[in-house]
């Protein structure tokens, strides 16, 4: 097993490589398991990711990338945060939307995959930060949930 301390924009990430057999690395990102595809295990071998997360402000589970901070509750409502840097493809609720925890808010397209981003708890959404296309950064606000 090879284990380095990785730092990605600021945020340091213990990554493991426990095994790699037939193309196939078994790695853990932060104490997470993750299955990764290696192609070309010469100079510098290229990682994608065989499974597809789904990401959550308060769940977030990434490949060797950065990981999401927990969205932040105010007195004003609970922000929702992006988990990583990209562009909203849709948005599926509205201002005044009721909306259930789990509840998929919007849909952020990030390092060429579609991460649904989910409501942490029930409430109304207060307000909608970003519109359909924007580019946003890592810990920019995307909606109010009250």
């Amino acid at each position: 097993m090879k284990e380095y301390k990785i730092t990605i924009n600021g945020n340091e990430y213990n990554v493991a490589i426990n095994n790699i057999e037939d193309g196939v690395a078994d790695v853990s990102v932060n104490g997470t398991q993750y299955s990764a595809k290696v192609d070309g295990m010469k100079a510098k071998p290229k990682v994608s990711v065989v499974q597809k997360p789904t990401i959550t402000p308060g769940n977030v589970h990434q490949p060797v990338a950065a990981a999401a901070p927990k969205a932040a509750t105010t007195g004003g409502g609970s922000p929702i945060k992006s988990p990583l840097p990209g562009t909203i493809l849709s948005i599926a609720v509205r201002e005044g939307d009721t909306v259930t925890e789990g509840q998929k808010l919007l849909v952020l397209e990030a390092m060429k995959m579609e991460n649904n981003i989910e409501a942490e708890s029930a409430g109304v959404v207060k307000s909608i930060a970003v519109r359909q296309g924007d580019s946003v950064l890592e810990g920019d606000l995307l909606l109010t949930i009250e």
